[in-house]
């Protein structure tokens, strides 16, 4: 089984709206996928309890109780898991990433956002496990993107080339349990996720080539 710790110091970073798009992304491609949420204000539960489709199942969770759940995600033959954790949360955050093969940073394109992300650096490079930066909420502005990028190469952080636009469809989905992509199947937002998620895996694969015979295509 792989897992993905979606983990920012920021509030408001779209930690929940990753995971959860990511996941639903990991389900279409026919992996038994699953979310943790560590977040007391268990969004990605509550999504879940509106939710008509079977996966992903989203269990809710508090980080004591990590290894266990993560455990019992294995029991059931899960394949993917992402890791759902709170703003502000050291322990639970660190927890989460030494149980990871992959953490994920999201980031919004802002000065506020950009500058706490040292935070999450400083003791997520502690655990050793790789992190990737993914820009969130990204405008159309073309300068605003690129400073961004200049920003995470500062922080000595690698970063997706793929990043999830400022969209309605991102917020709007999630009311009805769904996703972007199954809110509006041809839309740019759900084109930004496929190509994400794809990367996520190649990333994945790239730093843990053992698969065990089962390829994360």
């Amino acid at each position: 089984m792989k897992t993905i710790a979606i983990i920012s110091q920021k509030g408001g970073s779209g930690k929940t709206t990753l995971a959860l798009h990511l996941a639903v992304a990991s389900a279409a491609c026919g992996h038994k996928t699953a979310v943790i949420d560590l977040d007391p204000q268990a969004s990605a539960a509550n999504w879940s309890d509106r939710r008509e489709a079977e996966l992903p199942v989203v269990f809710s969770a508090h980080a004591s109780r990590l290894r266990h759940e993560i455990a019992h995600v294995e029991k059931l033959g899960g394949d993917m898991l992402y890791i759902d954790t709170a703003p502000h949360s050291d322990s639970a955050a660190l927890e989460a990433a030494q149980h990871a093969d992959l953490v994920l940073v999201p980031c919004r394109p802002a000065i506020l956002d950009l500058e706490a992300i040292t935070n999450t650096l400083r003791f997520l490079r502690t655990t050793g496990t790789p992190v990737l930066a993914v820009l969130n909420a990204i405008t159309q502005s073309v300068r605003d993107t690129l400073q961004a990028e200049q920003a995470l190469v500062l922080h000595g952080i690698d970063f997706s080339p793929y990043r999830l636009g400022r969209r309605i469809a991102f917020s709007r989905s999630l009311v009805s349990g769904l996703t972007a992509q199954e809110f509006q199947p041809n839309s740019k937002a759900a084109h930004e996720v496929h190509t994400l998620h794809s990367y996520v895996l190649d990333m994945l694969q790239h730093f843990n080539p053992a698969t065990n015979g089962n390829p994360l295509t």
